[in-house]
């Protein structure tokens, strides 16, 4: 018995999703939005900044202002208050970063097929250039989400007491600072990748805690992880891992911590059907296409994971999220 939600016309709003997903980023990577800025402009304007054919420039600003990201009025374009709070490079609230990793992604999703066909991720081509971009996508694109999380992510944790917090393939740091600035007794060390380190500098020093967030380089999985935390938070890490190499990260991670210290695991969490929610269903066939063993995993999994590390007292605490994430915490 097919879904009753799934008629005619969903289907084919599905199917052709990706154009408004287009028009979006390719407003973004021409800079349209900030050429519009606060005070509007016309398409030869907009063309001339964002060094565009007047056609096509006309074509994609009448689009974006169908999907109501512009207001058009006569022969001019003008941001929407909306556009000008996230779509603009000098807004706080930029959203820029994470919307183009989506579009990094989407060569590789075209050849989901053959990435399941062979069980393996899909090789796609890529100039310097583009990867530093891609890199920068990522990482700020991390901090787009987690901004947005993390002052209630910490919120719904008690920390205080604890001294020191592990954030573990933390990228600009975005969890270690707002767990520093809810927590005046804490300190917190990110652990990621050295081409993480000018990332997470900046964004430390930019909420003044240089002195209280450091930043130990290393491969979590080669590299042997600083240790006497009483806190090591895990944010979206595991679904990168294999099950073999999630266990033993888990374990590692465990073994990081003082007797006594909690380990806390942010994941997109499956039921154990693997079948649902769907945002992490999907996130596993984004997995698929771009890591070697990755995957999206059910609490289960993950509690068994921590089990086997030796971890007790294993609760989940669930977050405001739309994307079906929650939190794992075990003791030490």
């Amino acid at each position: 018995m097919p879904d009753s939600t799934w008629t005619r016309e969903r289907m084919m709003e599905v199917s052709g999703g990706y154009w408004a997903a287009c028009a979006l980023h390719a407003g973004l990577k021409l800079r349209v939005f900030d050429a519009l800025g606060a005070d509007g402009g016309s398409v030869g304007g907009v063309a001339t900044a964002c060094s565009s054919d007047g056609r096509g420039m006309a074509t994609l600003l009448n689009a974006l202002a169908a999907m109501g990201l512009l207001r058009k009025e006569g022969d001019r374009f003008a941001n929407t208050p909306v556009s000008l709070e996230l779509l603009c490079t000098a807004s706080p609230h930029y959203l820029g970063h994470i919307l183009l990793h989506h579009h990094h992604l989407m060569e590789r999703w075209t050849h989901l097929p053959e990435a399941v066909r062979s069980g393996r991720p899909v090789a796609v081509a890529s100039s310097h250039t583009q990867d530093e971009a891609e890199q920068e996508a990522f990482l700020m694109g991390m901090f787009n989400i987690a901004s947005g999380m993390a002052p209630k992510v910490v919120k719904a944790l008690d920390l205080s007491g604890r001294k020191r917090l592990l954030d573990l393939g933390g990228g600009p740091g975005t969890y270690a600072i707002q767990f520093c600035l809810e927590n005046p007794g804490l300190s917190a060390v990110i652990f990621d990748l050295p081409g993480t380190r000018p990332f997470a500098e900046k964004t430390v020093e930019r909420f003044g805690l240089s002195g209280r967030v450091g930043f130990a380089a290393g491969d979590f999985n080669e590299d042997p992880l600083p240790s006497g935390f009483d806190v090591a938070w895990l944010s979206q890490i595991l679904h990168g891992e294999g099950p073999e190499d999630g266990v033993r990260l888990v374990a590692k991670a465990a073994k990081a911590l003082l007797p006594g210290g909690i380990l806390l695991i942010h994941e997109f969490l499956l039921e154990d059907t693997m079948d649902r929610p769907l945002h992490p269903a999907l996130f596993s066939l984004n997995m698929l296409v771009g890591t070697e063993k990755g995957q999206s995993y059910s609490e289960g999994q993950v509690r068994a994971m921590m089990e086997a590390a030796g971890l007790h007292d294993i609760r989940r605490i669930d977050l405001p999220s739309p994307a079906t994430s929650a939190i794992l915490c075990g003791t030490r």
